[in-house]
């Protein structure tokens, strides 16, 4: 796992294999029951039999944020956040996302925290 990481590079199976994808490639994460949509930014979307969770594992803490139990997003990709009024997240690729009412605060000292950085 140590050398994944080093590289910022994750290995997901797919019904091909087994594909290399680059950390900083993937704009976003959304569960799909048993399955994960990545959204690229390229504007391509990739399909998984994994769970969200497993993302979550797998993936640099600071560099995604898990803001809803359906959705990671890559903090580098975040354009704009409206936390007081209906808590959604505009990504590079025009994509909305909500952030849960449990999940706000945490988003948005994980953003101040980068910004500071």
């Amino acid at each position: 796992m140590k050398n994944m990481m080093q590289h910022k590079i994750l290995f997901v199976p797919t019904s091909k294999g087994i594909e290399n994808i680059a950390f900083d490639k993937i704009v976003r994460i959304e569960a799909l029951s048993s399955y994960s949509k990545l959204y690229f930014t390229n504007g391509k979307t990739l399909v998984v039999a994994k769970l969200l969770h497993w993302f979550e594992e797998n993936l640099i803490a600071g560099q995604f944020a898990r803001v809803h139990r359906s959705h990671l997003v890559n903090i580098r990709y975040v354009q704009q956040y409206n936390g007081k009024r209906n808590r959604l997240i505009r990504l590079s690729d025009n994509s909305l996302v909500e952030v849960s009412r449990r999940k706000g605060a945490a988003f948005v000292k994980l953003l101040q925290n980068r910004e500071a950085a």
